[in-house]
């Protein structure tokens, strides 16, 4: 099977492995379709990387025994490598194992890790099926497109009576102004990316601001009737999106923190006793929303057509990097049998 590696000089290399077997309750997919998320990074850095990709969607090619899915089976393949054992597991919070496993020892097997692959190996109970009627691009949005804000989205309660602002625009801000638009909530986003913030409001967002501005915060008080948005989902990682989505959510809001990042700089008194703010970590979402992110994405079929802003065969995965680091394109997907 071809796999897509990077080398420490920044070449992106198209390797020959060998096909992994089926062990267990490991089964093996055929890719159809990898969103690409961080990955460029390691392009941008330089930093070697023989794993590459997180998140699939593809057919049931091969299992070991009977059990959740069946050689056919068109699937979404969902991050990570859990136990399954432990009450994180169980409750379908697998994304907060503290047991992860390495699928090579589980296994025996020595490559499918990678999902910027044409196969890859994983445990049967993290393969979604797929409705009939969803494509393979759509249903890989369930990871890291739709599916990285959803569980926030969820655990907020946002609702059609909130104003939600989202800060960071990438295509991480793009699912979620999506999945808050699904719900009927008003949209307010915060943006430096001119592509992105015209992206954003193509998908339903009311209003975009620049982060730099001197007044944004005076802008969101302005859009929200001088209170500041009921809830808010920051999507960068950045220092100054953090801040703004402290700043600019109303007292007794609502704030989740879905972008992966360092330090946050937290006012204990002003920020949180004072202003009155809950402040949540959302990684994910639990696997028993399965069918409702399944319905969120087959609702919104315009808008996700949309944010998928362009396709790339494996064998052109250095143009799509070199492309992501512009930053103009929403999300961006590998097709390995191109």
């Amino acid at each position: 099977m071809k796999t897509v590696i990077i080398r420490s000089d920044r070449r992106v290399e198209l390797i020959e492995e060998e096909i992994p077997k089926a062990k267990g309750d490991f089964a093996i997919v055929k890719v159809h379709t990898s969103p690409m998320c961080t990955e460029f990074y390691h392009y941008r850095d330089g930093t070697m990387s023989v794993c590459l990709g997180h998140e699939a969607a593809g057919e049931v090619v091969e299992v070991a025994i009977p059990g959740k899915v069946k050689v056919g089976d068109r699937v979404v393949v969902m991050p990570g490598y859990p136990c399954g054992n432990c009450d994180l597991c169980l409750s379908g919070d697998y994304i907060h194992c503290e047991n992860m496993a390495e699928p090579f020892d589980s296994s025996a097997e020595k490559t499918g890790k990678a999902t910027y692959s044409q196969y890859v190996i994983k445990n049967n109970w993290l393969l979604l099926p797929i409705p009939d009627v969803m494509t393979y691009d759509h249903a890989s949005m369930a990871c890291c497109g739709l599916g990285a804000s959803f569980g926030a989205v969820n655990s907020l309660g946002i609702n059609s009576s909130d104003t939600v602002m989202i800060t960071g625009l990438g295509p991480v801000g793009l699912g979620a102004v999506i999945n808050c638009i699904s719900k009927g909530a008003r949209v307010i986003g915060i943006a430096r990316n001119q592509y992105r913030a015209k992206l954003a409001l193509e998908l339903g967002a009311s209003a975009v601001l620049n982060p730099d501005s001197a007044n944004c915060i005076t802008q969101i008080r302005e859009l929200t009737g001088g209170h500041g948005a009921d809830k808010s989902i920051e999507c960068s990682g950045g220092e100054i999106y953090q801040r703004i989505t402290i700043d600019g959510t109303r007292r007794k809001g609502q704030v989740a923190f879905v972008g992966e990042s360092g330090s946050l700089n937290v006012k204990v008194s002003d920020d949180l006793i004072r202003k009155g703010l809950t402040l949540n970590g959302s990684w994910h979402w639990n696997l028993n929303l399965a069918s409702e992110i399944m319905a969120t994405i087959a609702g919104c079929n315009e808008q996700i057509t949309k944010m998928i802003t362009h396709t790339f065969a494996l064998t052109e995965t250095e143009e799509a990097f070199k492309l992501q680091l512009t930053g103009n394109c929403g999300k961006v997907l590998l097709h390995p049998w191109d």
